[in-house]
């Protein structure tokens, strides 16, 4: 089967007759179903409901869910980098607020962030995207491939910080017991192996830990500096 980019296919067909919606509708529902119940929510029939259309006729669209994942990607991305976005022309501020969007983009729209960690194809937002981030850390004495990899790192760190945030809400619904409920309910072991003197460190922890950084924003934030951080320490001398 021979495959090709969905976005140099014409969204209406030349032929036949054509439908009376477009891609961008199509994609409003998408994510609005995958939003409220996840991606496996998704199917042909479920969306044709959705904008009151024959399941066949979204053919004349996309060639079946995956160009709808592609859609619902590529328009969720676009508020990684609104339109309008002015840089600042300082790296380390502007790729700061591009890693604080994203991943409030990412917790609005909790499907993404796995399929945002997955290979990413071209796609008009993902490449003002790229653009944008490129143009960031442009001037930094840095090569082409370098820079990627330094892009990648940040976004990296979004997309594991968020993971990891929507797998404590998705404990949380599953168990019911928040994070201060579950710590309490590991306490007694906990004890148990702090007073075998076997783990030192983990002592220490249960001891001194959990003082600082305990809101999620500040962890957030705090990575997210000494990520940059680390980052401009290992520039080239300018």
């Amino acid at each position: 089967m021979v495959r090709e980019n969905l976005w140099m296919r014409p969204e209406r067909p030349a032929r036949g007759p054509q439908p009376n919606y477009s891609r961008a509708a199509l994609t409003e529902a998408a994510v609005r179903v995958a939003d409220a119940e996840g991606l496996e929510a998704i199917s042909m029939r479920r969306l044709a409901t959705e904008i009151g259309a024959g399941t066949m006729s979204l053919y004349r669209y996309v060639s079946g869910k995956d160009d709808v994942i592609e859609l619902m990607i590529d328009a969720v991305v676009a508020q990684y980098l609104p339109e309008g976005t002015v840089l600042s022309g300082g790296w380390k501020a502007d790729l700061g607020a591009l890693a604080r969007r994203a991943r409030l983009t990412m917790l609005r729209h909790p499907w993404l962030a796995p399929l945002a960690a997955s290979r990413q194809g071209a796609s008009p937002n993902r490449l003002r995207l790229l653009e944008a981030s490129l143009r960031m850390v442009d001037g930094l004495g840095l090569g082409v491939d370098e820079m990627m990899t330094l892009i990648g790192g940040v976004f990296a760190y979004v997309n594991g910080f968020v993971q990891s945030e929507l797998a404590e809400a998705e404990a949380l619904r599953r168990t019911g017991l928040d994070l201060r409920e579950w710590t309490a309910l590991q306490k007694p072991y906990l004890m148990s192996i702090i007073a075998s003197g076997d783990h030192p460190m983990v002592t220490k922890m249960a001891a001194e830990g959990g003082r600082a950084y305990g809101d999620v924003e500040e962890r957030f934030e705090y990575g997210l500096e000494r990520l940059l951080d680390g980052i401009e320490a290992r520039l080239p001398e300018r």
